[in-house]
């Protein structure tokens, strides 16, 4: 049974475990999980299935959430580690359409809350609909499974619920909370050819790390290696691992594309990386009908 339509004191009633998990109501009204165990604080939310925060017994934040996210719901949360499906940025032959696709805002269904030693895990689903049909044709459920531990663990599963194939692209939009983005380095690209959305996707080749130091948008194409991302203004490492993702995409705004941004705080660009675990552009994925396909990352932070 999932619960779609039900209140956060009930799913509390159903779901919360005394001392490790809470639901309550986000700044829009909506329900959203509350982690507090002994390996890790956290909160995702029903609205889009959303992690907002993980935070690693003695350690800061991870994640990167806007003072002046919107929590309404139809509107995309600015921050945390939006769900992208099945298109990635606009939507090649609609622009009207949302960007990202149809689940980041969409109000999921919580299934499960499951407690061990290696955390607390939040499962998630949603699937198409008379709604999601008017955009895209395809007939899909999609499963979100958020291990809040000593790691992050994200499990992201498309399973083709329809008579036909599909194509689909997906990410995982995360946003890292980092100290000064102009000093901070992504390790593990080099030599890696990308599409630079900045300048017409034109295809260039990674020398050495990725720093960032001006506007930044590149999809990293057939690559699915490990990541290090080196943040010396929190004096800290975080180890962005992924399975089944050929795609890794790499985005901050900017001072200049900040100030467009209306759901994001004109300085705070530097307080944020966004390096997202993705299948897009040439990489995107045919599923057949009745097949699945899972795409997961898991993060962990060390000292420098």
């Amino acid at each position: 049974m999932t619960y779609t339509t039900f209140t956060a004191e009930e799913l509390n009633r159903r779901f919360g475990i005394p001392g490790r998990v809470q639901i309550l109501a986000d700044e829009g009204g909506l329900p959203k999980i509350r982690v507090t165990a002994p390996e890790s604080s956290g909160e995702i939310h029903l609205h889009g299935a959303q992690v907002t925060s993980w935070q690693p017994a003695d350690a800061e934040e991870v994640i990167f959430l806007s003072r002046c996210a919107r929590w309404e719901e139809g509107k995309a949360i600015r921050g945390g580690i939006p769900v992208c499906f099945p298109w990635f940025r606009a939507k090649a032959d609609d622009p009207h359409a949302p960007a990202h696709g149809l689940v980041r805002t969409k109000v999921w269904a919580l299934e499960s809350i499951e407690h061990d030693a290696g955390g607390v895990t939040v499962s998630m689903t949603t699937e198409s609909d008379s709604g999601t049909r008017t955009l895209w044709p395809g007939d899909f459920r999609l499963l979100e499974r958020a291990t809040f531990g000593k790691e992050l663990k994200l499990e992201f599963t498309v399973s083709n619920t329809g008579a036909s194939s599909f194509r689909f692209e997906e990410a995982l939009h995360t946003y890292y909370r980092v100290g000064d983005v102009r000093r901070v380095s992504i390790r593990g690209l080099d030599g890696v050819t990308y599409l630079d959305n900045t300048d017409s996707n034109k295809r260039k080749n990674q020398q050495g790390d990725v720093m960032i130091s001006s506007p930044t948008d590149n999809a990293y194409v057939n690559t699915e290696g490990s990541l290090q991302l080196f943040d010396p203004a929190l004096n800290r490492r975080i180890k962005i691992a992924k399975q089944n993702s050929r795609t890794t995409v790499i985005w901050n705004p900017w001072a200049e594309g900040a100030r467009a941004l209306s759901d994001l705080e004109e300085d705070t660009w530097q307080q944020m990386v966004c390096v997202e675990a993705c299948n897009i552009l040439e990489d995107a994925v045919d599923l057949a009908p009745n097949g699945n396909h899972k795409m997961a990352v898991t993060m962990a932070v060390f000292s420098l």
